[in-house]
């Protein structure tokens, strides 16, 4: 069995849409109802790998735990947001990406995964304005207190004063790594505003989970993420900052290709599977990449946000017919490894 996966301890960023709406840092309204009419005003609509929004979930079986059979899972890829933070985020979803078929409490979505067999989950937020970063970290921290199968994740708004700092005061706190979303915060992965993010995780030895894919894109995203994302942004930053170990999540959608070229460059990159082998999009090229590098890539769901059954993604794997090892490699090797403080590495 892998050694387990740690757990926790005791001004304006960069964006395209210059709207004071959003200003007020509250922690329990995050997103309003209806964006203000500047955002979005690039005119994108779905496309890629989600054609044309919103989706409709799916109605199919779930397991009532993992199969015995199974290594050990670690579920990469969990949210965790405060209750008014996870309803104002499945108002965004049922607007524009697909119904959100769990919408738990923050509790009870760490307990249903864990009641259901999952050995461990990694759980992440973001800031989706300045401000808000410290109240939310202080809140995981409290939330994910004495829970010794969780793996919390600090945010920080890109750009924000103090960003390096904050996420220090985040990181003694005991949180063990940092959650990013490039569509949401609007920044682009090579910006000069990030350095201070990649500093702190640098100095601590900490991962950095960033969604800096290019899709999905939409226009309930107040910035164009294919103008602010890229694989080319991503390569510069591994390139500069050959300490940071970053975490590209859903397999680098929808780049794949790009995104295989990278991991077969960098000993700093891992990828994670959330939601792109869960035969719900048509993502031709995302199967290759688990053998691109095995030990690069890490199982994640995206749990509760999901339109289908909490376990789809797991059952898909089984056709896949991957040996022992690769297996266990990608249910929660990987994610050991990259979330191992550097003393157990």
């Amino acid at each position: 069995m892998h050694r387990p996966v740690p757990t926790t301890g005791a001004g304006a960023g960069p964006s395209s849409c210059g709207c004071d709406e959003l200003a007020a840092p509250r922690l329990d309204d995050p997103w309003p109802d209806e964006l203000p009419a500047c955002c979005g005003a690039f005119g994108v609509k779905w496309a890629g790998i989600l054609g044309s929004g919103p989706l409709p979930g799916i109605d199919d079986d779930e397991g009532e735990r993992l199969p015995e059979s199974l290594p050990p899972v670690i579920d990469a890829h969990v949210h965790l947001f405060p209750q008014g933070l996870f309803e104002a985020l499945w108002r965004w979803f049922d607007r524009w990406g697909w119904p959100v078929r769990y919408r738990l409490g923050p509790g009870r979505t760490l307990d249903y995964l864990l009641e259901r067999g999952v050995e461990h989950v990694v759980a992440m937020n973001y800031a989706h304005k300045a401000g808000v970063a410290r109240t939310l970290n202080a809140w995981t921290v409290e939330t994910c207190r004495g829970r010794d199968r969780v793996t919390p994740l600090a945010t920080v708004y890109p750009g924000e004063e103090g960003a390096g700092a904050i996420l220090d005061e985040a990181f003694a706190a005991g949180l063990r790594g940092v959650k990013l979303h490039c569509h949401v915060q609007c920044f682009a992965a090579d910006d000069p505003s990030m350095e201070p993010v990649y500093a702190a995780c640098t100095r601590w030895d900490l991962p950095l989970v960033m969604h800096a894919g290019r899709e999905p894109k939409s226009p309930g995203y107040a910035c164009d993420p294919h103008e602010l994302c890229g694989v080319e942004r991503t390569e510069r930053v591994l390139r500069d900052h050959p300490g940071l170990r970053l975490c590209v999540p859903h397999l680098g959608a929808d780049e794949f290709e790009g995104f295989e070229r990278l991991l077969g460059r960098f000993d700093n990159l891992w990828l994670d599977t959330t939601m792109m082998l869960a035969d719900y999009f048509d993502v031709p090229g995302a199967r290759r990449l688990l053998d691109a590098r095995p030990d690069r890539i890490l199982y994640g769901t995206d749990f509760p946000n999901l339109p289908y059954a909490w376990d789809r993604e797991l059952r898909r794997l089984g056709a896949f017919e991957l040996c022992d090892e690769r297996l266990e490699l990608l249910l929660g090797g990987a994610a050991s490894d990259l979330f191992a403080p550097s003393a157990a590495r």
